[in-house]
């Protein structure tokens, strides 16, 4: 229970009480991201069905994407910014990627990412069918999968929050949820099936153009699945 306090603490913005935990607690917290994502994910999906009982599809969409930002306290959309700018740097001097992304400066290509994903975000939970409230709420606890794997699959790209994780993870961790996932999506919304091609272009989008994960990486890898879990969710009907 510690560890899923920890993982709740560390991804959402909930008033938890503090809890007594040390560096291999924080680790293993990872364990219970999927967990915590349906936290995220029942802030969203309640908002955005609120929104449309009592007003419109835009309503619904504004409602749930400050959900989204709120209960989350924009860490992924930092992380989404971070990559964004070294991405940027490292197109022309890959040596300035380590930097730029340590840079607690917000450049123009993270300014351009971060209003691109909100900007999704908003078009697609107005694009959602109106009974999609249930798969709604799967879709932040899906895309919360996806760190286990990536930090198994990937090298560390330095020292720190991304290799911090490694250790506490194995592959059974990111077997037993793609398990579980898989038999729900299947009951609930097969679109969502798309995560299991979101998540390895993801990692190796990284692998190839970062060079590897951070923590970064995983707080915009998450964003970037969410949002193609929602795309997948108004293309495929």
């Amino acid at each position: 229970m510690r560890r899923l306090v920890l993982a709740l603490q560390f991804l959402t913005r909930l008033p938890l009480p503090a809890v007594r935990a040390d560096a291999e607690d924080f680790a293993a917290s990872m364990r219970w991201f999927p967990v915590a994502g349906l936290a995220v994910g029942a802030a969203v999906a309640g908002a955005w069905w609120l929104g449309a009982r009592i007003g419109d599809d835009w309503l619904a969409a504004l409602l749930g994407l400050v959900a989204w930002v709120g209960m989350t306290g924009a860490l992924h959309l930092d992380g989404l910014g971070d990559v964004a700018d070294g991405a940027g740097a490292a197109h022309k001097d890959r040596a300035r990627l380590s930097a730029v992304m340590a840079d607690p400066h917000v450049g123009s290509f993270a300014v351009v990412a971060i209003a691109l994903q909100l900007a999704a975000k908003l078009v697609l939970l107005h694009a959602l069918a109106p009974g999609a409230v249930w798969a709604l709420l799967l879709v932040a606890p899906l895309a919360r999968i996806a760190p286990l794997a990536w930090t198994k699959a990937l090298p560390p790209l330095h020292e720190g929050l991304g290799s911090r994780f490694r250790s506490a993870v194995t592959w059974w961790h990111v077997a037993f949820w793609s398990v579980s996932a898989a038999i729900v999506v299947l009951f609930i919304a097969p679109p969502l099936l798309a995560l299991f091609l979101a998540v390895p272009a993801w990692g190796w989008w990284l692998r190839h153009r970062i060079g590897g994960i951070s923590g970064d990486g995983h707080g915009a890898g998450i964003e970037v699945v969410e949002s193609l879990l929602l795309l997948a969710l108004v293309v495929i009907r």
